[in-house]
Formats: structure tokens, sequence, C-alpha cells
């Protein structure tokens, strides 16, 4: 069992405590204890009958929308036809095939009973602030629109090279499940890389495609049911991304964003913004206020220095990746998201130290270290438990930023201890894994190794 200890480098327990120095604090009289009482009350009523209008509001909305999409599908009117063709083309469909429209997988037909129909309709009621009219009109832009770039069959094309999968990826899931998108725009410094992105107008509309092809993949990692998940989590990394010299990038973001905004709504859960250098607070201004509110309160922005810390709140750290603070890794042989994380807290201007046991020998340990925020030393070592043995240093004492992995084959018991030295005055969040597995050390590998072609050697 992993233990932890802590000795604090400043005030002891009395000089930290609050005092009221001699003050005396006048009781609250009971004419006072019922007032308020009453008003809590009050409010918490209230509150409940406010909650129950909107939620009646929110079921009318979603009877009215489902009636009118029936009766659309019904009446072969919920494209908008924008064109002749699609017009002629509409008017020879047979009804059958009409009536099995789908978007995201979901039928839309609401007397077929699928569950996520309704959760699917929610989504662009919720979009247009429960305004029926507006949010069936957007429906239908957004079918119309699907035709018309024939975005259900997107999947099937060939737009994107292996350059640009560094850019836009799907990586690991938050606490809640949803699926977690990067967008890492610091791709885009490779100036081959952005003249083929951006260089012409059809090389921009192929990259605009090829973001809905992304969008539309990440969709299938969704769960249109009750209970399950149906958005996903935006992170857009800026660091290192090109400045406004490299206009092209300004205008390809801000139409991604219209055209998701427009034809995807409500499938972003958050959009965490990170890295953020000083000149995109002007450039978000402006972007921003293309959106609704909605969309607004979605975003959450996190300099570099608060980017572990910020993600923790959304992330595991075990699915956070290493280069923003985190403990997953692309190729990780050693632990796996199952395995568990303890986490522990060092008080300001703190010592503390982490003891994992280790009761058999002939193993070999691997654990990983994570620090949220750049003020802490650690030191590792081995401690046998045998008092004659000598302890060995794994890691002097140095600052760990982000997280470190070490490991140490043990020929005898004893324990790996983790010094930590806190030398901030504000209380820091640690977190540590570990695993053993038996194994022989390289020499003896090499040893047998060197055996074997040895008596390959030997004449018969």
């Amino acid at each position: 069992m992993v233990e932890f200890y802590e000795a604090s480098q400043g005030e002891s327990e009395t000089e930290c405590s609050h005092e009221t120095d001699g003050e005396e604090i006048e009781p609250i009289s009971e004419d006072e204890e019922i007032t308020s009482v009453s008003s809590s009350l009050k409010h918490e009523k209230l509150n409940s009958i406010q909650k129950f209008r909107r939620s009646k509001r929110k079921t009318k909305a979603l009877g009215e929308l489902r009636r009118k999409v029936e009766e659309a599908i019904d009446g072969k009117s919920l494209f908008e036809r924008t064109t002749h063709e699609d017009s002629v083309n509409e008017g020879e469909g047979k009804e059958e095939n009409f009536r099995e429209i789908r978007l995201w997988g979901v039928p839309l037909l609401p007397s077929k009973g699928d569950e996520g129909t309704d959760i699917v309709l929610m989504k662009f009621l919720k979009a247009r602030d429960w305004k029926v009219t507006e949010a069936f009109e957007m429906l239908k832009k957004t079918l119309a629109w699907r035709k018309e770039h024939k975005v259900d069959g997107i999947l099937e094309e060939e737009l994107g090279d292996d350059d640009l999968a560094q850019v836009v990826f799907v990586k690991s899931t938050d606490r809640d499940g949803h699926p977690v998108c990067f967008n890492v725009y610091g791709a885009f410094q490779d100036k081959e890389l952005y003249k083929k992105t951006f260089g012409t107008e059809e090389s921009l509309k192929r990259f605009l495609r090829w973001r809905v092809q992304v969008m539309e993949k990440s969709i299938k990692r969704l769960s249109f049911v009750a209970g399950g998940v149906d958005s996903l989590l935006e992170i857009t990394d800026l660091r290192n991304s090109p400045g406004p010299s490299m206009k092209e990038l300004g205008p390809a973001s801000e139409a991604a964003v219209t055209l998701f905004q427009q034809h995807y709504p409500e499938l972003i859960y958050k959009n965490i913004i990170i890295n953020m250098p000083f000149w995109y607070y002007m450039y978000h201004r402006v972007l921003i206020q293309r959106c609704g509110p909605r969309t607004r309160r979605k975003f959450i922005f996190a300099r570099p220095y608060r980017v572990t810390e910020t993600l923790l709140k959304y992330i595991s750290p075990e699915n956070i990746p290493v280069e923003y603070g985190g403990l997953k890794r692309d190729t990780n042989e050693e632990f796996t998201p199952e395995d568990k994380v303890l986490e522990f807290t060092v008080k300001g201007g703190a010592n503390a130290c982490i003891e994992i046991p280790v009761l058999e020998a002939q193993v070999t340990i691997v654990w990983d270290l994570m620090v949220v925020g750049c003020e802490i030393s650690y030191k590792e070592e081995f401690v046998p438990d045998d008092e004659g043995s000598y302890r060995v240093l794994l890691q002097k004492e140095k600052k760990i930023t982000g997280s470190s992995r070490n490991s140490f084959y043990l020929h005898e018991t004893g324990k790996i201890v983790i010094s930590l030295r806190n030398g901030s005055y504000h209380k820091k969040s640690v977190f540590c894994r570990y695993k053993l597995k038996v194994t022989l050390p390289m020499y003896i590998l090499h040893k047998e190794q060197m055996k074997v072609s040895f008596s390959d050697q030997i004449p018969a």
C-alpha cells in the first residue's frame, strides 16, 4: 500500500489558526433566524416554480417541432429546394425512401419511435433558444446543405494526408466520456504544409471539406440514446501557431466555426483554448460575436501556465497527453487507462514523501509522477528493507514540469521513496501510478545470449 507523508516548513497549526483577538461575536436572534429560514424557503420555492415552467416550455417546444418534422416528411417538404434540379429529384423520389431520412445516423421521423430522434431535435431547439420555427428552419437548412454537398458520403472520400492528421485528431475521452478532439495549429508553422493547405481557393475548400469529414468521423463515436454521450470536448492548442501575418488561417478557422455552428448544433460540449498568445485575444473578440450566447459560454481559455490545471477539471490525468502535462503517451506499453492513478496534495511550503513498497525481489517497478505547476522539486531513491544494504539514488533533486517516468529493477525487497518539496505558497496536486512486472535485468539477458552464442560456435 502506497503511503504519503507531509511535513510543513511554515507556521505551526496553532500559529495558522484563525482567532477573534478577544472580539465578541454577537449571536443571531431567534427572529432573525426565522426570517432567514423563511427567505431561504421562499427562494427555493421560486426556483422550483421557474424550473417547472422551463421544463414545461421545453416539452411543449419539442412536441411542436416533432409535429412539424412529421408533417414535413409526410408532405415531402422537409428539404429546402435551392435549385430546379433538386426540386425534380425530390419529386421523383419514393415516399418510402424519403421517410427513411436520417441525420447523424438517427431517424428523423418521430413516429418511428427511435429515442435518438428527440435528442437530435432537442439540439436544434437549444441552438435557437427553444424557438420552434427557428429550430425547424435550421434543421431544413442543415439537411439541404448536407444534400447539396453530399455529406452523407464524405467518409468514403480521400481528402486529408498524413500531415493534416497532426492538425486535428481525436485522442482519449474526458471524465464524462466525451471524445476529446484536438486542434493543433502549431503544425502550420511548416510553411510547405501551410501553402499546400491554404495556397489556393481550391485547397482552402478542400481543407474545409476535410474538417467536415473529421467532424463526421467524430460523430460516429457519439451515442444518441438516453444517458449516452452525444457531444465532443474540443481543445484548440495555439502554441507556436502562425501569427496574424499568415492571413489565410484566420478566415479558414472562422469559416469552420461558422459551418459547425450552423449545421452541427450542440455537438460541442466545451471548447478549451490553450496556450493562447496575446494577439489571439483581439481576434477572438471579433470571432465570438458571430456565435450565439450558448456557444460563447462554451469557450474556456487557458494561458500556458494554466494548461494542465484547466484540463484536469475536465479530463483525468491518465487521459491528458504528456505534452500537456498529463500521463497519456502515444506508445504506452506499461500502463492502461484502467490502472489506478493516486492523487496527493502538497501544502504550500511543505515537504512530502510518497513511499511505494515492493514486497518481492527480481521484479521491475515502473512509475509515473505528475505535478500540476512548476514549483515542486522531487528526488527518487530506492530504500532496501535490509539495513545492511545500500540506498540507491535514482533521480537527483530537480524541479519537475508536467510528468516523468522512471523504472528500477529490484534485487531485493524495499520501497521506492519519492521526496517532494513545494517551494510555493500554494498547495499543489501530485499524481502517481506504478506497476510491477517480473523481468530479468539487461546484463543477465546479455549474459544468457552470450552463452547461447558461444555454445553455437563449439564444434560438435
